[in-house]
Order: structure tokens, then C-alpha cells, then sequence
């Protein structure tokens, strides 16, 4: 599977444990198995990816808050954009993904799962925490 495809699975079954409070380790098992991701190195960056983002929810979480325009909270944030920006944030601080690549990678999955105004606010979210911790 090719890295966009799968950065994509990974966003859909972060998007899916924002509503689950039952087994992560469970649930992102049966993800797998039911969407045949079978590679070992594919299966790996789901995992690490996935609990890498839960470790740093709070980290990522102030990241996203401390970018925000003013008189916005990340409460106001849809969840599909939430979830794109905390799969951004920690591939670009916990991985070699070039952040050009991990911001492009953001915006395009905005343009798909977000509203309309998605992609801009995921490039402004992001840019700002790249100028300022790059």
C-alpha cells in the first residue's frame, strides 16, 4: 500500500477511536484485518502512528490551541479536522516525513473528508506551528 493510501487508513481509524472508549489495541487489530492491510511494515506505521498520537494527545493537542486564531478553542475544531491536524503534527515531529510532505499530505485529506473550508484552515494551522517550532 502506498504511503498516502495508508496515512489515509490511519486517519480513518484515528477519526473512528475518537467516538470508541472500548480496547484501542482491539480495535486497531480489527482495522487491520478488516481493510487487509497485511504488509508488516504497513502494519507497523499504523500502530506507531496511532499510539504515538494517543502518548502525545495532550502535547499535540496544546500545539494545535496555541496556533489557533484568536478567539477560536480547539473545541470549536470539526473532529475530521482535528484528527487530520494531530496526524500532521506528530508526523512531523516524530518522523523523517518532510514537513512539506506531511502538510500537503493534511490539506489533501481535508480536501476529502473536510468541509469546504478545510484545507485552508489545516495549511494556516499547520504553517503556523512549522514556522514556530522548525
Amino acid at each position: 500500500m502506498n504511503r498516502s493510501k495508508l496515512r489515509e487508513e490511519t486517519f480513518k481509524l484515528l477519526y473512528s477511536l475518537e467516538f470508541c472508549k472500548d480496547d484501542t489495541e482491539d480495535i486497531i487489530n480489527y482495522y487491520i484485518e478488516e481493510n487487509s492491510i497485511t504488509d508488516k511494515q504497513d502494519i507497523e506505521y499504523v500502530k506507531n502512528t496511532i499510539n504515538g498520537i494517543l502518548k502525545e494527545k495532550e502535547n499535540i493537542c496544546k500545539l494545535i490551541s496555541d496556533n489557533l486564531a484568536t478567539k477560536w478553542t480547539i473545541e470549536r475544531i470539526s473532529k475530521v479536522d482535528l484528527v487530520i491536524l494531530k496526524l500532521a503534527i506528530y508526523e512531523v515531529k516524530n518522523t523523517d516525513i518532510p514537513f512539506k510532505v506531511a502538510i500537503n499530505e493534511a490539506v489533501e485529506l481535508a480536501k476529502t473528508y473536510g468541509d469546504d473550508n478545510s484545507k485552508m484552515f489545516i495549511n494556516g494551522v499547520l504553517a503556523s506551528i512549522v514556522n514556530q517550532n522548525i
